[in-house]
């Protein structure tokens, strides 16, 4: 099985390092990584300038752009086969709820499986992203069920989030839907030294919702969330009732 493995978080990343010594345990792996930290660019593509690929010491394609650019380089130019399997992060941070929107570890799973690679996207929920290295055993048996079903839902990425604790207290695994996370106080307003205003996004204070099988909460009860996300966006339930509205000009 030949595996590509790719992050937001840039080559240098533990996160990609203990997935990619993971997937070693079933496969070749080509690692194709920003060169940089690509946090929050989503599904952006780098066109309004040329994109560069260079070997690391270890033998990773380090690429200057985005993580939907490392998967679109990957498998069109770096290298010379098609992967079977696509598997991105484990990023350093959550990718639950609406987060999964701007998320580049999601984005480059969700670019893969549009070029037609079945993909799954990796996060750990918690701070201490040093402890990452514990997770490689667990993450090769996870890896072996996931990697194994034939034929893997067409259409579709896997989302996962690991809970904030020990392996060996992860209760166990819960197949869960999106929540819904609202932010409040996310813009900071200030001034920088020369008197001018500037504006700082990001940061602020999130509340969770969502149905009882939603990720964050299997996520609190110290399990293994895995998400299925469709690339088809179409909200079917409402399609008729907007039909009914008879728009015309």
């Amino acid at each position: 099985m030949r595996i590509l493995c790719t992050n937001d978080d840039g080559y240098m990343a533990r996160g990609l390092r203990v997935l990619a010594g993971a997937a070693r345990a079933l496969g070749d792996v080509a690692i194709v990584a920003p060169d940089r930290e690509q946090s929050a660019t989503s599904h952006s593509l780098t066109i309004h300038r040329p994109v560069r690929a260079r070997r690391s010491m270890d033998g990773a394609h380090v690429v200057d752009g985005t993580p939907t650019d490392c998967v679109i380089m990957a498998v069109n130019a770096l290298l010379d086969y098609r992967p079977d399997f696509c598997l991105s992060g484990v990023n350093h941070g959550a990718n639950m709820g609406e987060d999964v929107l701007y998320s580049g570890t999601v984005a480059a799973a969700m670019e893969s499986t549009v070029i037609g690679i079945p993909s799954v996207a990796f996060s750990y929920t918690g701070d201490d992203f040093e402890a990452l290295d514990v997770w490689q055993p667990l993450l090769e048996g996870f890896l072996k069920q996931l990697l194994s079903r034939e034929p893997f839902p067409p259409h579709t990425l896997l989302n996962v989030n690991l809970p904030s604790c020990a392996p060996a207290e992860v209760k166990g695994i819960k197949v869960t839907s999106l929540g819904q996370r609202r932010y409040s106080d996310s813009i900071t307003r200030s001034v920088d030294p020369k008197g001018k205003e500037y504006f700082w996004i990001g940061g602020g204070i999130s509340a969770w919702a969502g149905a009882g099988d939603a990720d964050f909460r299997a996520i609190q009860d110290g399990f293994i969330s895995v998400t299925p996300l469709h690339l088809d966006l179409t909200n079917y339930t409402t399609l008729e009732e907007i039909r009914g509205w008879q728009l015309a000009l």
